[in-house]
């Protein structure tokens, strides 16, 4: 590679070489071809020399003739922040005040200036870097920075961050467990064939009368609404904006019994399916909510506050309805997503969509009332949240990306790396990589935008939430991303990681929410300790305690890390009856994810192995009901061995992890996965499984009785 090409490419955080996280961790070099394609996607040419060497010096200028940064985070306990100014300036009278966003106080602020030694003449001016250090009290939050240098004043956004994130009081002190629950698994008498909002309500209450502090949610941001049968919770439309399939419709004020009538026996035959039926469950209910919608249109109390909500959601839920709107109008004649609409409504802004919108200003409203009603109802969660006194409470999930065919993309495409998705290197699971499609964050825009696109995203998900769980957290420095292009090589887009640390500890204050790392992948090196100096909790899985790279023996309880969220495993994985027959391997091997009866048998081999290795280290701890102690071996054709999952909870609720969750599959013994990683519903019916047992019933279960008692003598 060329040196210029190379040196371009580390100004612009695009990664020469990586390392992936396979079996070999075989190093990758990065074409010249994907260097270029990246560079141009950051707005710097790289075909030629020429361009490479211009792309150089305009980098290098454009921070010299800038007097300040968009925005600057800075920590509260050192308040230093870097401006340019011209030397004819440096003499001159500086003052600053401050506007606090949160509250509209504005102060003046005492500060010193030190002037740097490093100077640039650009066009025949000759600028210096100079440090300004605030040396008065400023409290944590989000301020409108004017500084005056002589006659003239320049803007900003300071963000000023703790040292940490948010954790309880007492935190040293505590132990927790929960539940890990996929809300549309969650399984009741009432309602109409998949989890809603009031369920959730209902598992609150479950969870105070067994003493769980803690309820892990899967994503609840909104999906596509002209196809509801893809059903993937990490791949939405919006992250700021909720699932309208979790409402609740019969909670709804507008709702009349009446309305149910019609809809009876289908509302029967959909909760007594298995699983999920999208197709089915999501017009049912929008149907019935477009006839409540009407009727709310009379209650001037409910239209107030639906006005009053529009209005605090502003341009975001103006966009969201939009799209949903003409994508309900256009998928059928215009195949290939927004991208393939007429041009004039490929973005928001335009005249045609100013048109469209007045015209149809009834149907947007019908979507907005959606986010009304999703808001609403899951308020009400946080509310029997803090009545039953759970000591965290809902612990939400930020998807690390947004569907390239989203409103999100197309309210803002600017803001998105363009003719590229975020995915993963090759790892061990997958030999060549993962390619989610999934739209990514431009850095140099993100930061030109004062990371605000960022902190709506943070903010949305944390606020009710007890805990907020960053899926692929590594993405707050580095994110693999892939072109679009078949065949074009991926490499990793570098992320301002400490601007992104710091908002993400502001957050998590303002809003008194714990923060999880989701660090399974590719981690760079001293990366999780990282995350551990800002209190963000990483996670830990049964599966991954382990000795030797996952291949050793299990750890015992005392020797699992501290600060983190453990499990036996998470939705991607089998659960533990479903691990204990090898059920998955078999599945692998008829979808072809295992290439051969070998590979299936040595599997095989490797799983009969780990199995007499989870019964020693069981032994070992001396977890298995006293009542119901190992019987045997328990080899292949043996069957199921009696209390192992009540002794496999007894042993994770007896580690040092701060906090453990449970997954109702594996009290309730399920044998299926909720979701396949590397499939689609025509190979897996990912993401629709529903719990075996009711709501109404879980508590009376002795499967759950025995597990409760298990739990409790450690936690």
């Amino acid at each position: 590679m060329d040196e210029k090409l190379r040196e371009l490419a580390d100004r612009l955080g695009i990664a020469t070489t990586y390392t992936d996280s396979g079996l070999k961790a075989a190093c990758h070099e990065v074409s010249d071809e994907t260097i270029r394609f990246f560079a141009d996607v950051l707005g710097y040419k790289a075909g030629n020399n020429e361009e490479i060497a211009r792309s150089l010096r305009r980098l290098e200028n454009s921070r010299w003739q800038t007097v300040l940064e968009p925005v600057y985070v800075i920590l509260q306990s050192r308040k230093v922040f870097e401006l340019v100014a011209q030397e004819s300036q440096v003499d001159d009278a500086f003052a600053l005040s401050l506007s606090n966003r949160q509250t509209g106080e504005k102060s003046e602020v005492s500060f010193v200036v030190v002037v740097q030694a490093e100077s640039r003449t650009v066009a025949r001016k000759v600028y210096r870097k100079l440090e300004i250090e605030i040396t008065s009290e400023v409290a944590i939050g989000y301020y409108d920075a004017e500084l005056k240098i002589g006659e003239k004043t320049y803007q900003t956004l300071l963000a000023i961050a703790p040292e940490k994130c948010w954790q309880p009081d007492d935190w040293d002190k505590t132990r927790l467990w929960g539940y890990s629950v996929q809300l549309y698994s969650l399984r009741s008498r009432r309602n109409w064939g998949i989890g809603d909002f009031t369920d959730l309500c209902r598992f609150v209450e479950i969870c105070k009368t067994s003493g769980a502090d803690i309820i892990g949610l899967n994503p609840v941001n909104v999906l596509g609404h002209c196809f509801p049968e893809e059903a993937s919770p990490y791949s939405s439309v919006s992250r700021l904006f909720l699932n309208p399939i979790y409402i609740d419709v019969e909670s709804v004020p507008e709702f009349c019994p009446e309305d149910r009538c019609p809809a009876e026996a289908e509302i029967a035959d959909l909760n007594a399916l298995e699983m999920v039926d999208y197709g089915r469950v999501y017009p049912l209910k929008m149907k019935i909510l477009q006839t409540l919608y009407k009727r709310m249109q009379n209650v001037p109390e409910r239209m107030k506050a639906f006005e009053r909500f529009c209005r605090s959601k502003g341009a975001d839920l103006d966009n969201l309805a939009t799209f949903q709107a003409l994508y309900e109008d256009k998928w059928q004649d215009h195949w290939g997503g927004w991208r393939a609409w007429e041009k004039e409504y490929r973005q928001p802004n335009t005249a045609a969509v100013k048109k469209y919108q007045k015209e149809q200003a009834d149907r947007l409203g019908f979507f907005k009332f959606l986010q009304f009603e999703a808001a609403r109802q899951l308020q009400k969660v946080t509310d029997c949240v803090r009545e039953a006194g759970l000591k965290i409470g809902i612990y939400r999930d930020l998807p690390v990306g947004v569907g390239r065919d989203s409103a999100e993309v197309w309210g803002d495409e600017a803001l998105y790396l363009r003719e590229s998705g975020a995915g993963a290197p090759p790892d061990a699971f997958f030999p060549s990589g993962q390619k989610w499609n999934l739209g990514a964050f431009n850095p140099f825009e993100l930061k030109a935008r004062a990371y605000m696109p960022f902190i709506k995203i943070i903010r949305s998900a944390a606020q009710g939430a007890g805990a907020l769980r960053l899926d692929h957290v590594m993405s707050l420095m580095r994110l693999f991303v892939i072109p679009e292009a078949n065949g074009k090589q991926g490499t990793y887009i570098m992320y301002n990681f400490e601007d992104m640390l710091g908002i993400v500890a502001l957050e998590s204050h303002l809003n008194r929410c714990m923060i999880v790392g989701e660090s399974i992948g590719n981690v760079p090196e001293g990366f999780v300790d990282r995350l551990f100096d800002k209190n963000i909790m990483s996670m830990s899985v049964l599966w991954s305690e382990r000795w030797q790279a996952g291949w050793g023996d299990f750890k015992s309880p005392y020797q699992y890390p501290e600060n983190v969220v453990t499990s036996i495993g998470t939705h991607d994985m089998p659960p533990l009856k479903m691990w204990w027959f090898g059920y998955d391997i078999a599945l692998s091997r008829k979808l072809g994810i295992i290439g051969s009866d070998q590979e299936m048998c040595d599997n095989y081999h490797k799983r009969e192995a780990d199995r007499w290795k989870l019964l020693k280290v069981l032994d070992e701890n001396q977890v298995w009901p006293e009542d119901n102690r190992r019987h045997g071996n328990y080899l292949y054709g043996e069957g199921y061995p009696e209390g192992l999952e009540e002794a496999v909870h007894r042993f994770m609720a007896k580690s040092r992890a701060k906090i453990f969750l449970v997954q109702p599959e594996d009290i309730f013994q399920v044998e299926k996965l909720q979701n396949l990683p590397g499939t689609d519903r025509d190979k897996h019916p990912n993401w629709r499984l529903k719990m075996p047992v009711n709501l109404e019933d879980m508590e009376n279960t002795l499967a759950y009785y025995r597990n409760m008692i298990a739990i409790k003598k450690e936690r």
